[in-house]
């Protein structure tokens, strides 16, 4: 970044420099974290103690007397002793005044930003330059493993209010790598002019989420227009498991990786290496995994649950114990790669399971059946994407493909399907394109954009208005297409 002030100027660099070191330090586990933890959590609590949201419980932290005293306890069991005092922040406690975790003015920050708001209130996500500098760092030393210079990437990102297009831009910079940060209109949904200039650009890399990419191939096989190939994916915003990854190398010749993993307002906690692995940030957060059984310390061995995060380098607006409502799976095993840092597996959010009877389907499900290697029994034609749609007894999985399928293969794909759906009356049809929800992956999750319950009011509580009438048009098209009419409460509910 460029700052005109020569002093500002001078030191963001010693900041930058000092980051970087701590960084590769980290990577190399040639970095004490205990005492890097217990020295930024020490700073986080003084600065959150200046919060509306942590003021009170915190207030003791204004006195530099438990600054002191801190500082001489020894710091694993400090962090550790600290973390069990701390409350949990749900996320709807925080989505409720997501401003009243500031420490800083307004006018501090150097971009503002909010989250889609898509699921619930928006929350406010500005970046300061010290938290938008460490999280460049993060990325781009992980990143740097993967791209060069010569690389050139097309950041595809349809959030305008989020950080994350902006974000990914700067991680180009770091790089070296020229990127083309664009977005298609959700009206016309037309990828012309982004074909014509992968092309013309000799676009190497992706970025974006993966019903995006899915949505844009669509596109290019309905005009006729050639596919885009690439050389790597950087995915992210939505679970995409091992047949997803597949799937899209496939289609676009190029290597897949989750690229990070993270949210608007905590950044990215993990992010992939060239082995197509995510690894946690470890020296920017501590982790905290919860389930049943209640919250523990990430230990470094296997272990899952739903992640936990403080944020260490998020002073101007501190998260202590944030419930992300992510599933992860911790390997406990080290990665070829070399790097010291924790793999860790993401297993989507914590309501994205569908329920049927007393079984749980989850996405991965789905797609390792729908995308399963072996194709030679569904003929000629490549299932490019699909929707499941369920209504009562009733299930119809709608997909697109590359042409038109012979009804053998279709029959093909439905019963490899029904063996997740026992006791449903499965059909598969397949449609010229898919209803709006089908795109909007990493705002809304799967189990609304690709699996339409029409029975469950949830569905559309709470929802803002444009993706509100998104979702009236799609359950249009969907009574159009499949003949089930949602429930009542549904059809009021996005009115």
């Amino acid at each position: 970044m460029l700052f005109r002030d020569g002093e500002v100027r001078a030191g963001y660099a010693d900041f930058v420099d000092r980051q970087i070191a701590a960084v590769r330090r980290a990577h190399a586990g040639e970095e004490d974290l205990p005492a890097l933890h217990a020295d930024k959590l020490i700073r986080t609590l003084v600065a959150a103690a200046d919060s509306r949201q942590f003021g009170s419980v915190l207030a003791g932290w204004r006195d530099e007397e438990t600054v002191v005293r801190a500082r001489a306890d020894e710091p694993e069991a400090f962090v550790e002793k600290m973390l069990a005092e701390l409350a949990v922040l749900s996320r709807a406690e925080f989505r409720s005044d997501s401003r009243a975790v500031f420490t800083r003015p307004m006018g501090e920050f150097l971009h503002y930003y909010e989250s889609s708001g898509t699921t619930g209130d928006p929350v406010a996500a500005p970046r300061a330059v010290d938290d938008l500098a460490v999280n460049t760092i993060n990325i781009g030393e992980m990143w740097g493993r993967v791209l060069t210079p010569t690389d050139s990437a097309l950041i595809l990102i349809n959030g305008p209010f989020a950080p994350a297009g902006y974000q990914f831009e700067k991680v180009m910079e770091y790089l070296g790598v020229l990127s083309v940060r664009l977005w298609v209109d959700n009206v016309t949904g037309d990828y012309t002019r982004i074909l014509r200039l992968v092309r013309e650009l000799s676009i190497s890399t992706y970025v974006g989420s993966p019903s995006r990419l899915l949505e844009m191939l669509h596109f290019a096989y309905r005009h006729g227009e050639p596919l885009p190939r690439f050389r790597r994916l950087l995915l992210m915003a939505e679970q995409a498991g091992p047949s997803l990854l597949r799937h899209l190398e496939r289609l676009t010749g190029a290597k897949a990786f989750v690229g990070s993993f993270g949210s608007s307002e905590t950044g990215t906690t993990a992010a992939t290496c060239e082995q197509g692995r995510l690894h946690l940030q470890v020296q920017s957060y501590l982790f905290e995994l919860a389930d049943s059984r209640g919250i523990r310390p990430l230990d470094g061995g296997q272990d899952d649950g739903e992640l936990v995060v403080t944020c260490l380098d998020l002073r101007a607006r501190p998260l202590l114990r944030y419930q992300t409502g992510d599933l992860v799976e911790v390997s406990g095993t080290p990665c070829p790669c070399g790097m010291a840092l924790p793999v860790v597996r993401t297993l989507g959010r914590a309501h994205d399971v569908m329920r049927l009877g007393g079984d749980g389907v989850r996405q991965e499900d789905v797609e390792s059946v729908l995308w399963a290697e072996n194709r030679s029994d569904v003929g000629d034609f490549t299932v490019l994407n699909y929707m499941l749609v369920l209504r009562g007894p009733d299930v119809v999985c709608l997909l697109t493909t590359d042409r038109e399928p012979e009804a053998p293969g279709l029959d093909a794909v439905r019963r490899r399907l029904a063996t997740l759906f026992d006791g449903h009356n499965l059909s598969v049809r397949t449609v010229p394109s898919l209803p709006p929800l089908a795109s909007l992956g990493s705002y809304l999750g799967w189990k609304l954009s690709r699996l339409v319950d029409l029975d469950d009011p949830a569905m559309t509580d709470r929802l803002p208005p444009p993706i509100a009438e998104v979702v009236r048009v799609s359950l249009a098209e969907i009574e159009a297409t499949t003949g089930l009419r949602p429930a009542s409460h549904l059809t009021e509910g996005v009115r």
